[in-house]
């Protein structure tokens, strides 16, 4: 009887990365294609002046409240202005209060177009108070940036 030798495989200890660079660059792509999509806000003209900027504490959540020139208002906590809908100023302020009854840590920023009615203003930061906002902030924009 004659025994064959058998060869032993030598287990192999190099990892292919081919496969990783192709995921790799489909993500890249993605990501390339979506980042213009994520516009954050609603379009409005910010007013000019001439303050510090803000402290803003990025480990806490934002809800922003936004009037255009038309006098029209949104709320927003991470959707982009394609998502968002104008909302009446009496659903502003009961959405308002669920969400600081729900996060009271909350932080509340004001972004007012420069046309937008200074009444439609007052008005605005007095359904807010009512709502339980205690300090909100203004989004405004320095005066040395052109537009």
């Amino acid at each position: 009887m004659e025994i064959m030798a058998r060869k032993r495989r030598k287990p192999m200890s190099e990892i292919n990365v081919v496969p990783y660079i192709d995921v790799m660059l489909v993500l890249l792509i993605v990501f390339m294609v979506t980042a213009p999509m994520l516009n954050q806000g609603i379009d409005v003209d910010l007013p000019q002046a001439n303050n510090e900027p803000l402290d803003i504490d990025e480990n806490l959540e934002s809800l922003v409240v936004s009037i255009t020139s038309n006098d029209e208002y949104y709320l927003s906590i991470g959707a982009t202005g394609e998502d968002r809908r104008p909302i009446a100023l009496n659903m502003v302020g009961d959405q308002v209060s669920r969400i600081i009854s729900a996060n009271p840590t909350i932080q509340v920023l004001i972004e007012g177009d420069s046309e937008a009615d200074w009444g439609a203003m007052i008005t605005l930061i007095t359904t807010l108070q009512q709502a339980g906002v205690t300090n909100p902030n203004f989004i405004t924009q320095p005066l040395n940036m052109v537009q």
